[in-house]
Parts: C-alpha cells; structure tokens; sequence
C-alpha cells in the first residue's frame, strides 16, 4: 500500500518542522536543560504539527543516545536511529500511548488511563501520553483527568492537542504549559510542497502548487493530502485540473473579479460571474476568496505598513499588486460592500440558487 505523503514526510526532528519556530525553540531549550514540564497544552489550526511535535517530543526525552551522550544531548534533537526512536516513529513503542478523545471521551477511558500511568515505563525514561482532541472529553472525564494532571508520578508525562483550546476547562489550563501553533504561511507550505514534488517527480504547473498552497488554510498536511490526491489523477498536473478537482479558485481568478469591482465596472463583474458559474466554480468559494482578498486591499488602504503582516502569504509581486488595488478603495464605500459579501456568502451556503446572492450583492452596490 502507497504511503500517504503527509506521512512519509512528517518531521522527524524538531528542525524539520515548518511554521512554529517559536515553540520548536523552547522545546528544545528545555529538552537540553532538562527541564521538561509534566504537562502540555499544544493548540491551533489543524495540520499544523501539534500530533507531529508531541512524538518528537517523546523520542527526544526517551532517545538511548542522548542519554548515552552528553555532546548528543546538547543538541536537544532525537537521533531517529535507536530502537526506541524507531519504535516511536512506527507507533510500536509501549511507553508512548496515543488518545484520540473524540472517540474515547468518557470517565472510563481515563480511569483505565490513570491505573495505567501509576506503573512505571517498561523500556523507555518516560511515559508519554499524547491525548488528541482532548477538548472532546466529558465534564467528568476532565474531572477524573485533573487529578493526574496536578501529582504525576515523575515518569509520566502528559501532552493535550486541540484545535479548540476555548473549551478546555480553566482547571485544566492552569497546570499545563500552553504553545499555540499557528496557521503556517502559504510561501512555506509552497516552499515544502516543491521539495515534495522533486522528490516524487510529480509533473505539476508552479500555479498549481501555489492554489493548493493557498487553498490548504494554513495547514500543511491538508496541502500534502491534496496534492497527494491530485498526483495520482493524472501525470501532467495543471491550475485547471487543480481548479476542478479540488473547487478553488486561483488568485489570478479573484484579482480580476476584485480589480472589476473595485472600478465599480457591473457589467463586465456580472459577465465575469456568468462565466464562473458556466465554468462549474464553487459559488460559496468564489464568494469566501472574494472577501478574503478584499479586506486585505482595504486593509492596505487604511495602513500600508500592514504589508509586513502579508509578506508571508504572498509574493512580492503579488503584494504591489494588492497595493496598487488598495489605491482604487473607496473607504466607506466598500467597507459596506464587504459586509454585503458576508451577508450573501451566508446565504450562497443554504441556497439552491448558487451565484445569486453574490450577483444581487454587486448589482445593489455596483449600480451607478
């Protein structure tokens, strides 16, 4: 069976991770200080490494080399080569137990998961137990949980992963260390998809990569799993076939749309979504693009310097670009067309009348 390519690609030491710089760091500050708290809060955005940091985490506090090697340990990093780091990245290692809390979220799971943790390791320092979606546990099961959380025995170690740390209890926050993953930048999550296709000889247009790059939201395992999908449909990968494959539109698509708008042109903005609407896009994707790209170039207009805060997304010719379009806003004008877009993108999603809601947002605020 074919590896999937977010997983014969995963990181396997902490430099190798994309887009947490700030967390990879003091992980491994502390990994080279021993000092490793006994809990930990990892949260954020889906596909952006929480799962992945938390098993290097464990092979770096269980790897046999660096706690043969003192020159080793210094570099706070598992060595990958070991039999316990090995078992850890082929999910056979004992000492190691992963949770998914989505389907094992009751008191049960977590008393059997508190008679576990009192027995010490059987081959590694530390039992690591890495609690996925902990946000999907009970009351009770939080309650039972809470008690191991503030007396640990030394040897275990507990790492929380959600991707909706708002509904985690405050009990529970106030005993673990917090690293918040961020969204990883669609240059990054290029850069990473074109080491991939040298790698795998994937025939596929750069305009391509960069939709699915973009389309990914920041996660970077959802771009892997995408362009994986994508490779196996055919052997020369264009922007149309990605376009129709996966129902996004490229940014080539929306800068036109927005530039139409934004010279307050109807006509050719209704032709324009016509001709989407033929083509098969996505209206509610069209619409969702649309105000995504909007609000940058208003946000531009009102700041320019909040280019710097953009530069991770887009090239530099994309950003003088965005720039030059910031110059055609008109401020009150189109701050009310925005919410325009929102309103018809919330009704674009429960309606059987498509573009529609988009084209009556236009004509109401495009007419002369």
């Amino acid at each position: 069976m074919k590896l999937a390519l977010y997983r014969k690609y995963r990181p396997k030491n902490f430099s190798e991770i994309i887009g947490q710089e700030t967390t990879v760091l003091i992980l491994k500050n502390a990994a080279i200080q021993n000092k490793i708290g006994h809990a930990y809060i990892f949260y954020g955005s889906r596909g952006t490494g929480k799962t992945t940091t938390a098993r290097i985490l464990a092979k770096v506090l269980n790897c046999k080399k660096r706690q043969e090697d003192s020159k080793f340990s210094e570099l706070g990093e598992p060595c990958n080569e070991c039999e316990i780091c090995q078992a850890i990245d082929n999910n056979s290692f004992l000492d190691v137990v992963e949770i998914d809390a989505a389907s094992n979220r009751g008191i049960d799971e977590i008393r059997n998961l508190k008679e576990g943790v009192q027995t010490s390791p059987s081959l590694g320092k530390y039992k690591i137990y890495i609690i996925d979606e902990v946000h999907m546990l009970t009351g009770a099961a939080f309650n039972a949980l809470l008690k191991t959380l503030e007396e640990p025995p030394r040897h275990a170690i507990f790492i929380l992963a959600t991707t909706e740390y708002e509904k985690l209890p405050s009990t529970i926050i106030s005993r673990a260390q917090r690293f918040l993953f961020k969204k990883v930048s669609a240059l990054k999550i290029l850069e990473k998809l074109k080491e991939i296709k040298e790698q795998e000889n994937i025939l596929i247009d750069d305009e391509a990569l960069e939709l699915i790059a973009r389309s990914s939201e920041g996660s970077l395992r959802d771009a892997e799993s995408i362009l994986d999908q994508i490779s196996s449909s055919a052997q020369k990968i264009t922007l149309d076939l990605v376009e129709e494959l996966i129902g996004k539109s490229s940014l080539k698509i929306i800068d036109q749309l927005t530039e139409m708008i934004l010279k307050n042109d109807l006509a050719s903005s209704l032709e324009y979504i016509r001709k989407l609407n033929d083509d098969g896009y996505n209206a509610s994707q069209i619409t969702k693009d649309l105000i995504s790209y909007l609000r940058k170039i208003i946000v531009l207009h009102v700041n320019p310097k909040f280019t710097d805060n953009f530069q991770n997304d887009f090239t530099k010719e994309e950003l003088k670009r965005l720039i030059d379009l910031s110059k055609l806003v008109n401020l009150d004008k189109h701050t009310v067309f925005l919410k325009y877009l929102i309103r018809a993108y919330s009704e674009i999603r429960y309606s059987p009348f498509s573009f529609i809601p988009l084209e009556i947002a236009l004509i109401e605020n495009l007419k002369q």
